[in-house]
């Protein structure tokens, strides 16, 4: 039939034929129904699983992400505690270096005064040694010129007793006559 048709009449290009409109939506509702049955559901549970997975990463993510800034708080904590323990940690040092130096100051101060005070008391100890050194001197010269005047060797201490007593008793003499003394008629000659 379709053959008679096709050959009885000479169709226009543009308009389709009716048997073929028919056949060709047959075909394609039991396609569409197989793709819609079939292919649908499968790329309808794909869909749905990138979803899914997009959304699960999201919320990963936004987790991920909030940990992060949690992180980030806790680190800035972490970093001004740190700043404030090594600003207290300087100030401590800075005092106690001031103490420090105000010790070793104290302790400088006192040395300083027991080297004066030991000076002073080297210098009392060495006056005291060179007035009795200079007593020593002054009496042996004194003995010796006492010697030289008298006309004795005055270095003995029994002959300096005699000797000076013996010019005592001629000072005495002296004072009492006019007697010259005996040691003063040697020495003009010398």
């Amino acid at each position: 039939m379709l053959i008679e048709l096709a050959a009885e009449e000479p169709q226009s290009p543009v308009v389709p034929v009716v048997p073929e409109i028919v056949i060709g939506l047959i075909c394609f509702g039991v396609i569409f129904f197989v793709f819609y049955k079939k292919l649908v559901p499968s790329i309808n549970k794909v869909l749905e699983e990138r979803r899914a997975a997009i959304e699960g990463g999201m919320e990963k993510a936004e987790a991920v992400q909030a940990e992060a800034r949690q992180t980030l708080e806790s680190y800035k904590e972490q970093l001004a505690e740190a700043r404030h323990e090594a600003a207290r940690m300087r100030q401590e040092a800075q005092e106690q270096g001031a103490a420090l130096i105000a010790e070793m100051r104290e302790e400088g101060q006192r040395q300083r005064e027991e080297i004066i005070a030991a000076g002073h008391t080297q210098i009392a100890a060495d006056r005291k040694q060179a007035a009795e050194l200079l007593r020593q001197d002054v009496g042996n010269l004194a003995i010796e010129l006492a010697g030289k005047l008298v006309g004795e060797s005055l270095e003995d201490h029994a002959r300096q007793s005699r000797t000076i007593d013996r010019f005592l008793d001629d000072l005495e003499r002296q004072a009492e006559g006019g007697v010259p003394a005996q040691g003063q008629g040697s020495e003009a000659g010398r």
